[in-house]
């Protein structure tokens, strides 16, 4: 019997970013792929909300349900209990007032069994970010394109290409840091601006789209496994399962359709069956 995998932890990952070494983060929203995703040794687990779109069909992210997202959560952890899972705290979640903020991140570390939350931040959101680390609450602080702020862009787009939304980036990262963020998600930023925020950094800082300086990368996993209708030119597809299981739902398709469903396993013994057709021949 194979020994189970050794616990990560995020002290376990800030070692590893202090020592010059990589880590990765795939997105997760179910314990049958957390599994596997343990099984090959990915360190950190995001339950994003990204589930809006590739799980509840939704065009953005803004239409993750709190209550959905704690539950994929807390069924990551039971699918990987080894593995630093992070649970993204969706729109409306923190936003609106403080106390409603702790309360909500709150129910992710206690039903979801997190490890830490993730909310889309800048620097006016210090304040929060120092709140929840005073509760306990370990926080990733994720600056750059905030997705969850698509709709005043209309639609997503990348950050930190001029010199003053690159400072904005850089300022909003260190105060974050400063307010005792436990780790900063970059996205969708020059290579040269992510490098600035992991030098200035002294914490893990995980890149979305934000090249290769950064401790730790993530993408959705539907588009590195080629799930994905359209493809994010930093994610590069490590499989087509997409067309794999359209083939496989081909073949079943033919299958259903010629009958061919194999041997079938459950059986009557013969003194019960003619029990059954006396017993239904008599109630007709």
């Amino acid at each position: 019997m194979s020994e189970a995998p050794a616990r990560i932890t995020l002290r376990e990952l800030s070692r590893t970013a202090r020592e010059g070494g990589r880590f990765s983060c795939l997105t997760c929203y179910d314990a049958t792929t957390a599994r596997w995703l343990e099984a090959a040794g990915v360190e950190v687990l995001l339950v994003g909300d990204t589930a809006a779109e590739v799980i509840l069909g939704f065009p953005s992210t803004i239409h993750a349900p709190l209550g959905l997202l704690v539950a994929l959560t807390a069924a990551v952890r039971r699918g990987a209990p080894s593995r630093v899972v992070m649970a993204d705290m969706p729109f409306m979640s923190y936003q609106a007032d403080d106390a409603e903020a702790l309360r909500n991140a709150a129910r992710f570390m206690t039903e979801g069994q997190a490890d830490c939350v993730k909310i889309e931040a800048d620097r006016l959101h210090a304040p929060l970010v120092e709140r929840m680390a005073r509760a306990g609450i370990p926080v990733v602080a994720h600056v750059g394109s905030k997705p969850q702020q698509s709709k005043l862009k209309g639609g997503y787009a990348s950050s930190g290409r001029t010199a003053e939304s690159a400072m904005r980036i850089l300022n909003d990262a260190a105060a974050l840091e400063a307010a005792g963020a436990s780790m900063i998600l970059v996205e969708a930023c020059p290579a040269e601006v992510a490098a600035m925020v992991v030098e200035r950094s002294t914490v893990p800082v995980i890149g979305c789209g934000a090249g290769p300086a950064c401790h730790g990368q993530v993408v959705v996993l539907h588009d590195l496994v080629g799930l994905s209708a359209w493809q994010p030119s930093f994610a590069r597809p490590a499989a087509a399962l997409g067309e794999s299981l359209e083939q496989a739902a081909r073949a079943w398709r033919d299958r259903v359709r010629r009958g061919d469903l194999g041997e079938h396993p459950y059986r009557i013994p013969a003194d019960e069956l003619a029990r059954l057709q006396q017993l239904a021949g008599s109630s007709a």
